[in-house]
């Protein structure tokens, strides 16, 4: 599935009340939409400057319910749908932030500990942590910093009852990412939808 636009994004974001990233709820505490609210929060907090960076914060779990069960391609999945309405630097974002978790298990035992249930026993089929020269690569990556960055914002909102921001409230800055890429007449109208 392509998201073609902003509006449709924002009925793919809402959808997400009430979807869990395991279908039986075994996994994190909270439904997808309050968890990429949170972690879209964390960033803005974090790093107000980079809109994109937030961006990909809110969508980076799109890819569960578009191909639900497949969380090693969901990163992927989330990617390529968003990749052509919000650009190559989100989509990049959204696929790393997967890659990012093999990272900091590889690298960060503290944060490994803290992983989530669910984030633990997805890590397995997401490729386990990373070697060395994997680490190397990963580093090299202009992205690194960014997607690190998303990585623990994803890890860290997935708190029960936390009040954050609408989804409604993002439109702004959803339509500000989009309108970025580079600029067709096609493109113009469907940001302004």
């Amino acid at each position: 599935m392509r998201v073609s636009t902003v509006d449709e994004l924002m009925v793919l974001l809402a959808d997400g009340e009430d979807v869990w990233d395991m279908p039986d709820r075994s996994g994190d505490p909270v439904d997808i939409l309050d968890h990429d609210r949170q972690c879209a929060e964390l960033l803005r907090q974090r790093y107000p400057r980079d809109e994109e960076l937030q961006v990909a914060g809110l969508v980076h779990d799109i890819g569960h319910q578009l191909v639900p069960g497949d969380d090693a391609g969901h990163g992927r999945h989330g990617a390529d749908a968003i990749r052509e309405l919000l650009g190559a630097r989100v989509a990049r974002l959204v696929e790393l932030h997967v890659v990012a978790k093999r990272y900091l298990a590889a690298t960060d035992s503290a944060h490994t500990e803290g992983l989530s249930a669910s984030s633990r026993r997805t890590l397995t089929a997401q490729g386990g942590p990373m070697n060395a020269t994997e680490i190397a690569e990963f580093e090299a990556d202009p992205e690194f910093d960014a997607a690190v960055a998303l990585r623990r914002a994803d890890d860290a909102g997935k708190v029960v009852g936390l009040t954050v921001a609408s989804l409604d409230s993002w439109l702004p800055v959803i339509r500000r990412v989009a309108a970025q890429r580079p600029l067709d007449r096609d493109h113009r109208e469907l940001v302004q939808e």
